[in-house]
């Protein structure tokens, strides 16, 4: 499986790409902004997107998603954030996401996310 990275925590994206790899997935890269998400998700169509909400720029991950899935119905995204508010959930929903997890997370629920995919 190919994951790309969303992430605006470098030494998140870094820990988040050793649990890729550690569970045997392949990381196609690691990017901090809302516009990257949108040009590499459409670009390297990576089996999963692990998407966080605030990213560098003035596109979100919501957002984002909302735009690359426009293109791309076969990338997976698991939301991975700090934000567990009922605003950003409502508006999560919008999108076709696998699941939604709250930082910090471990490599066992990162795990139990992607199994939701197969």
């Amino acid at each position: 499986m190919n994951v790309l990275i969303i992430e605006d925590d470098k030494v998140l994206a870094l820990l988040l790409s050793k649990m890729v790899e550690r569970l045997d997935y392949h990381v196609l890269g690691t990017y901090a902004k809302g516009s990257d998400a949108i040009d590499k998700a459409q670009e390297l169509t990576p089996d999963l997107v692990l998407m966080d909400i605030m990213l560098e720029d003035d596109i979100d991950g919501i957002e984002a998603t909302i735009e690359f899935q426009k293109n791309n119905k076969t990338s997976k995204v698991i939301y991975i954030t700090g934000n567990s508010d009922s605003y950003n959930r409502e508006r999560a929903n919008s999108t076709e996401y696998v699941d939604y997890l709250v930082k910090p997370i471990s490599l066992d629920d990162l795990k139990k996310s992607i199994q939701k995919i197969n």
